[in-house]
């Protein structure tokens, strides 16, 4: 594994904090000031960070109900509480994968293993997260649903959920791949909605099950697997009506198929013009005369010479 991986696994901080370490000459491997980024290093190497030898952490895997009124931050300037204060003081360093705002509620995973939080977060890997949301006033599924799918505008971007399910008068689910700030509140009060509660109930595979707020509990060892796998394809929903899930595919109908080559081909070959059988050299004028330059102007060779008669 790369130094920087090595000592950010170590619990000394994130990986760009390691490398400033590194950089500047604090660490040694078997004795060796390094100041190679590119590192590798066994488990047989023997690193110090100044006078202090490291060995990576074990790996911890938690799943917390984070109840509403808690920070997702490791401390606050305000002095509110913060979810670190809901797990054991004597674990090892862990951050949040994703977060929740101030005021929602829900799963989050807390973690060491930064390889698993970046496949979690990142745009690219879509890990689908599903959220229950209580509104304010009743929720019109006809009229909202399709603009939710199709997306709106909003501060950070353009937003749009997976998928819309209602399941009560005033209650929606919501899955998302995407993780914009204040996302759901801020795309349904773009169409008129004030979230009374909102609460993630799924984070890829894993659900909420029994778990109460304010607890947690280790994930096992298949749910992380299940974790680092390549998440499904997204089902195709047929039927669409108000109380049933709706989504994106289902509401658009299939992508066009590309053109392949032959018929990409056939097409270019009937947008040309046919060639004619003119010479592709100077036009001259009738009488064998030199066609007129730009804007009627005759060119120099062409001009009457002074003194002569034109």
């Amino acid at each position: 594994m790369r130094l920087n991986r090595f000592l950010a696994a170590s619990g000394l901080g994130s990986r760009r904090s390691c490398e400033e370490l590194i950089l500047a000459g604090r660490v040694t491997i078997n004795g060796q000031i390094c100041q190679n980024l590119a590192t590798e290093v066994s488990e047989s190497d023997f690193v110090k960070v100044g006078s202090k030898r490291v060995l990576p952490e074990k790996h911890l895997y938690v799943l917390l109900h984070k109840p509403k009124g808690f920070l997702c931050t490791a401390a606050d300037t305000h002095e509110r509480r913060t979810i670190f204060e809901l797990i054991p003081t004597h674990w090892p360093r862990l951050f949040h994968v994703g977060r929740l705002d101030f005021d929602s509620e829900g799963l989050l995973i807390l973690t060491n293993d930064g390889d698993l939080g970046l496949r979690l977060t990142h745009p690219r890997f879509k890990i689908e997260k599903e959220y229950e949301v209580l509104l304010e006033s009743a929720y019109n599924a006809v009229e909202s649903t399709p603009k939710l799918l199709r997306g709106v505008s909003i501060e950070g971007g353009r937003a749009k959920a997976e998928s819309v399910r209602q399941i009560g008068p005033n209650t929606i689910r919501i899955v998302l791949r995407q993780g914009l700030k204040r996302q759901i509140r801020l795309m349904l009060y773009k169409l008129g909605y004030e979230v009374k509660r909102l609460i993630r109930v799924r984070i890829g595979p894993i659900r909420m099950g029994q778990l109460r707020t304010g607890e947690w509990r280790p994930l096992t060892a298949e749910e992380v697997a299940m974790l680092r796998k390549e998440p499904p394809a997204p089902a195709k929903v047929r039927a669409v009506n108000t109380g049933g899930e709706v989504s994106e595919e289902a509401r658009s109908g299939p992508k066009p198929k590309r053109a392949g080559k032959e018929q990409k081909a056939r097409k270019d070959a009937g947008s040309r013009r046919p060639k004619d059988d003119r010479p592709r050299g100077r036009s001259r004028r009738p009488g064998g005369s030199a066609r007129p330059g730009i804007n009627g102007r005759r060119s120099a060779a062409s001009a009457p010479k002074a003194g002569r008669r034109p």
